[in-house]
């Protein structure tokens, strides 16, 4: 029974680019001196990015939408896990209801940070010291410390597997090609439009590189296709919003020699590929959701009203995106390309 891997539940968070972070806590886990299993609960988007992570063993789909308690749907898919006998869960997520699957599985060790009255369902509770844990990372990571510390932990960064033959479909579908340096352009934000960099900087920003005989690939949602038509309008830029699926901006990030991005879920995507980028913060800061990776540019400018934090600027002028000039993009693409 010694030898036997040890089996872990990882309730894992309801955003894109937190759950690219949280492959470091996976990365974590593994690192323990015996072996683990790790199993993780999380909505069904998920699917495409959990299975480039070669840490995971299972996803096991959370049958609720965001933000719904679904008490009874909880406690039946709990109730199905027990047969797992999970030897322990980490609840990354502060809320009651993401610790309520693990409990109703009767995972032996459920482990998180105090939150929203938790005693009882959560029995290995972590006391979040935000000076220390400064990081949303950080703070995942901290979770899969077998002993709790009083320092912030390395961060293993993330690194998405690439699925070569999708690469190829996509390459063909799309009428690709990498003959030349590709760029590109993340210009979506699902958090809010004070994470976003404005839609005509982009759109200048496509028509410089395409000038200089770049290619610009603009990647996004459906939600980003509008906004994407108009950064492609009078150049050659690409626009693949909605047109391709999560797992396929993966693939496609990973064959580009740089990106332009806000602080969104891609953001995290083209980082764990590998390629430089540069990244625009507004209403976030660096210092809470850096990108991981060593290839990043940040730009940031700090301004007294922030880091705010809001989906909307409070003020009117959201000015700390505007005033990040075009310029200075172009030019911190093109030492990237040099």
């Amino acid at each position: 029974m010694e030898n036997q891997a040890q089996q872990i539940l990882v309730a894992g968070p309801a955003w894109v680019g937190d759950m690219v972070m949280a492959q470091s806590l996976f990365m974590t886990l593994k690192q323990r001196p015996h072996q683990v299993e790790i199993d993780v609960l999380a909505p069904a988007w998920s699917n495409p990015i959990l299975a480039r992570m070669p840490e995971v063993r299972e996803t096991i789909n959370l049958p609720v939408s965001h933000g719904e308690l679904g008490l009874f749907r909880r406690f039946k898919l709990g109730k199905l896990l027990r047969a797992k006998q999970y030897d322990q869960s980490i609840i990354t997520p502060r809320s009651f209801k993401s610790a309520l699957v693990p409990f109703f599985a009767q995972a032996k060790k459920r482990t998180g940070y105090r939150g929203e009255m938790r005693y009882g369902v959560l029995n290995d509770i972590h006391h979040l010291d935000k000076n220390i844990l400064k990081q949303t990372v950080q703070r995942y990571v901290a979770l899969g410390l077998e002993h709790e510390s009083a320092q912030a932990p390395d961060i293993p960064y993330p690194k998405l597997s690439i699925d070569q033959e999708n690469l190829k479909r996509l390459l063909a579908e799309f009428n690709l090609n990498t003959d030349n340096p590709v760029v590109a352009l993340l210009p979506g934000a699902e958090y809010g439009e004070a994470k976003r960099w404005p839609i005509e900087y982009y759109a200048e920003l496509a028509n410089k590189l395409s000038e200089q005989g770049l290619q610009v690939w603009i990647l996004g949602s459906q939600k980003d296709y509008d906004a994407a038509r108009i950064i492609s309008k009078g150049n050659k830029a690409i626009n693949m919003c909605g047109k391709t699926q999560l797992e396929d901006s993966i693939d496609l990030l990973s064959v580009c020699q740089g990106a332009v991005t806000n602080d969104s879920g891609l953001m995290h995507i083209a980082a764990a590929v590998g390629i430089p980028l540069v990244a625009i913060y507004g209403s976030s800061t660096p210092a809470y959701t850096p990108p991981l990776t060593d290839k990043a540019t940040i730009k940031y400018l700090g301004l007294k009203c922030s880091p705010c934090f809001k989906r909307v600027c409070p003020l009117g002028h959201t000015n700390c995106l505007k005033n990040i000039a075009v310029k200075d993009i172009f030019k911190s693409i093109e030492l990237i390309l040099n």
